[in-house]
């Protein structure tokens, strides 16, 4: 009876600034069955020149990388290849790296104090065709996009609910209601997804909804 072949391993570009990184990284590929490092890069330019040489299964980026940031050569990446598969890592966690990584075309964002089997689970599940986010981050982007779908009038009273102003208040500069100002500001803190008036405030600063009106 035959052994069945072994699926091929899956190729990597690793991309990171910091030697001591990229170092440790191209050890922990090397331990690892059914991985194979095919390159590094300490830059974004080098990085974005290095798939089209080498056309790896998945692309290792970090987000802070010199000559060219990490978002940029994502983007370049993904002109060139649609189908390229870019995991985000790297140390930064806002919201804004995360959703601005994502619309550049990266398939994972992890952080670099992840464990080896979140790491090994992310790469195999963005080589296999899937996205990856570790829960508490996938939390945030459902959050985020939540919030953009707040309506103009809701977006008028976030407006005036972090301005301090009271429900009373509100009701009289908008010109509505008490009763329509606590159903919007309902709708407001289920959307952001928090409990209290404050922080929508602090969320929706954070988030730049604020300088939406």
């Amino acid at each position: 009876m035959t052994t069945p072949p072994a699926d091929p391993p899956i190729t990597l570009l690793i991309a990171d600034d910091h030697p001591l990184i990229l170092a440790g990284l191209a050890s922990l590929i090397a331990s690892l069955p059914g991985l194979r490092l095919l390159g590094q890069a300490g830059t974004g330019l080098a990085a974005v020149e290095l798939y089209r040489e080498l056309r790896p299964d998945v692309v290792l980026m970090d987000l802070n990388m010199p000559e060219m940031h990490g978002i940029e050569a994502i983007e370049r990446i993904c002109a060139d290849d649609a189908q390229a598969k870019i995991v985000i890592l790297t140390s930064y966690q806002g919201e804004d790296s995360v959703h601005q990584a994502l619309r550049a075309g990266a398939r994972g964002y992890l952080l670099k104090d992840s464990g080896f089997l979140q790491l090994t689970q992310c790469i195999r599940q963005v080589a296999a065709g899937r996205h990856y986010l570790p829960p508490e981050l996938a939390a945030q982007q459902a959050s985020r996009i939540d919030a953009n779908r707040l309506s103009k009038r809701e977006h008028d009273i976030l407006l005036h609910l972090s301005a301090g102003k009271s429900n009373k208040m509100i009701a009289r500069s908008a010109g509505i209601e008490v009763g329509t100002v606590k159903f919007h500001v309902n709708n407001i803190l289920t959307k952001l997804n928090v409990s209290s008036r404050t922080e929508a405030a602090t969320v929706a600063a954070r988030r730049g909804l604020l300088g939406a009106f």
